[in-house]
């Protein structure tokens, strides 16, 4: 294996480890303690639980076995490599903590508050895990297949996943268990697709300069970016000018911005906030 490509394995792994680390506190120190039933994997293993008498084990074992199964022919190989490498380490993480803090009771000491707590910080570590094309298993396997065959956003899948299993739960707890868990999904899903949103997201900037050929050397030799050029045909003056446009992450527009107000303090620029790209690289 080539240097460049083992470490580009070691560094996702690395964030998937995090991911997981974040997404299991989240369940142990919030979840667990107020006996929520937010959608997941847990959750429909409860249910069925209740409705057949199995083992907790058992029935949490076979659904992911469903579900990595599903994962790995409707998704792909490294999707589900990545996946089976979650669902042990997610275990393994909750084993830790319940060694160290035993017992352990409400951080907050109000549901509600635990539950908001919950799905900030597992939103969080699930948005990690998708950025490098992994999940926490169970349930998110299931949403990123609606993502994919289906074009839904993460979040909206997740909660539409979430809710088939907040509303079984009502065979299992009362109305107001069933109520958060509900909202839990909801505002889990949400926060998702914010997390999800910010990472991915990157900035369109279009420029009509009279130092149109510095900024696009700019662009290409220190931003090592792409760029297009367009002619533009101003309305009142009938002017043809030419437009660059440019799409950075942020690291890469604070510094276009400021070599543009360098150059050109004339110039005329346009933003817009981009949070998909499907491009096919170039072979360079």
């Amino acid at each position: 294996m080539k240097k460049e490509t083992l470490g580009a394995v070691l560094k996702d792994y690395a964030l998937i480890t995090i991911g997981v680390i974040i997404a299991a506190s989240a369940i142990y120190f919030f979840l667990m303690p107020s006996h929520l039933v937010v959608g997941s994997i847990a959750g429909m293993a409860i249910v069925i639980t209740e409705l057949t008498g199995l083992s907790m084990t058992v029935v949490t074992m076979g659904l992911n076995i469903l579900f990595l199964i599903l994962g790995l022919i409707f998704v792909g190989r490294e999707f589900g490599v990545k996946t089976i490498y979650t669902s042990l380490l997610l275990p393994v993480v909750l084993g830790v903590w319940e060694h160290i803090f035993p017992d352990f009771t409400s951080i907050m000491g109000e549901p509600f508050l635990d539950l908001i707590c919950f799905c900030l910080f597992v939103a969080m570590g699930q948005a990690i895990l998708f950025c490098r094309n992994a999940s926490s298993g169970g349930l998110d396997i299931a949403a990123k297949i609606l993502n994919k065959y289906f074009r839904l956003d993460l979040g909206v899948a997740l909660t539409l996943c979430g809710t088939v299993v907040s509303l079984s739960a009502a065979f299992a707890y009362d109305l107001k268990t069933v109520i958060l868990s509900l909202l839990g999904t909801y505002l889990s899903g949400t926060v998702l697709d914010h997390f999800l949103f910010g990472i991915n997201s990157k900035k369109k900037v279009c420029i009509i300069s009279e130092e149109n050929d510095v900024i696009r050397e700019f662009v290409l030799h220190d931003l090592c970016s792409g760029a297009t050029l367009y002619e533009a045909v101003g309305a009142f003056t009938n002017e043809v000018r030419q437009e660059i446009t440019v799409i950075v992450n942020k690291a890469e527009y604070s510094k276009l911005m400021a070599f543009i107000s360098k150059t050109d303090e004339n110039a005329f620029v346009t933003v817009y906030t981009v949070n998909e790209i499907i491009y096919r690289p170039k072979n360079l």
